[in-house]
């Protein structure tokens, strides 16, 4: 709108030297029909290149990456500490919150215990193989005993060396032997299956107990929150005395980080025909009047919430006469040592010079760019 107006104010500051300053031609209805055709092409002409060569848009904001600070404890929990003021600017790794530990700490000292009779008892397992061992061969030498007895008084017995009863009794004691034979080869595989019972050739019972270590020394860690980049918290509210963890799933603090801002611009989706990543780009924030910042495209988003239908039990409602959406663009502001300084939600203006049309159009856009952030010098009229 700027612009249109600038031109046209060109235009009949042109007109009027024409007709009524230096009088070369003399005003009538037929010169105001040409004057008012030719304005108006003109004006069509340069909006039109404008719009598709140098796309320009006040919808334009600073977004910086936030992390959602919430904490990962699964039983109610009471905040002890609170480490940072509002908006107080940390570094990796400061210290931020401090939660009541007693309760997980205990789990911890628990499950270090159940890992140290994992242990033992993984030890055990392998001490019974030798006594399931031990006892087979005791049970194999009975049986061999028992056998050669019965060998011994079956030939005896025909000869009348030795009586019946006797001969007996060594093969009720060798079918003994053999059942205390197949018993210990079954305490033999059942103590070597216990035993090789292991994942990743640890036994499953210590794999299983130092997962649960872990995982007690997991919530144990997470009693303390640490900033996880350089930022800034915006709206501590938390205090000391909130309760956390169990069935609350909200976080309790925004996290702003510092690095990686960048510029995002929304624009009607027809003049982005011939915008592409890498073209220069012009920013006019609104907390810095009277100075223009220097960038580049670095994504076109394609795509819009009207681009989306979420699953639902109702057939989608489409608006005939509904706005189109627009697309956003990601501008990389050059590195400037005001970069830091830009806050998150910064609003501004944008152009992007694409190349095309001619320098004059370009030049046109410029003067535009900075109207809009010399403007910024009085508007908002709240004085």
């Amino acid at each position: 709108m700027t612009i249109a107006l600038l031109i046209l104010g060109v235009y009949a500051l042109f007109a009027w030297l024409v007709f009524y300053k230096f009088r070369w031609l003399k005003f009538n209805i037929a010169w105001g029909v040409v004057t008012f055709w030719v304005g108006f092409h003109v004006l069509f002409l340069l909006v039109v290149l404008l719009r598709f060569f140098t796309p320009y848009t006040i919808d334009g904001h600073v977004i910086r990456q936030t992390i959602q600070i919430a904490p990962r404890l699964p039983h109610p929990t009471v905040l002890e500490e609170v480490f940072i003021a509002q908006n107080q600017k940390v570094k990796k790794g400061d210290k931020l919150y401090q939660f009541e530990k007693t309760l997980y700490a205990a789990q911890l000292a628990e499950a270090v215990a159940n890992l140290a009779d994992a242990r033992q008892n993984a030890l055990i397992l392998e001490e019974d193989i030798h006594i399931a061992q031990d006892s087979l061969e005791a049970a194999q030498a009975n049986e061999t005993y028992a056998a050669q007895q019965v060998k011994r008084y079956s030939d005896l017995v025909p000869k009348g060396g030795a009586k019946q009863e006797t001969l007996d009794k060594w093969e009720s004691q060798l079918a003994a032997a053999q059942a205390q034979v197949h018993e210990a080869r079954d305490n033999l595989k059942k103590a070597q299956l216990a035993a090789e019972a292991k994942i990743d050739g640890v036994n499953a019972q210590v794999a299983g107990a130092e997962a649960q270590v872990e995982q007690a020394q997991y919530y144990v860690d997470q009693t303390t929150i640490y900033a996880p980049e350089d930022g800034v918290i915006i709206s501590q509210q938390a205090r000391p005395g909130l309760v956390v963890g169990g069935f609350r799933v909200a976080s309790i603090a925004a996290f702003v980080a510092d690095a990686d801002p960048y510029f995002l611009a929304t624009f009607y989706q027809e003049h982005l025909k011939f915008v592409e990543p890498g073209q220069p780009v012009e920013v006019a924030l609104d907390i810095y009047p009277g100075q223009i910042f220097t960038g580049k495209v670095k994504a076109i988003w394609d795509g819009t919430g009207q681009g989306q239908i979420i699953p639902r039990g109702r057939v989608p409602e489409f608006m005939f006469m509904s706005p189109q959406g627009r697309f956003a663009v990601e501008i990389d502001l050059d590195d400037d040592p005001a970069l830091k300084r830009y806050p998150a939600g910064a609003h501004g203006a944008a152009a992007i010079y694409t190349g095309g049309g001619g320098g004059w159009v370009a030049v046109l856009r410029r003067v535009n760019m900075r109207l809009y952030s010399w403007v910024n010098f009085i508007v908002p009229f709240d004085v």
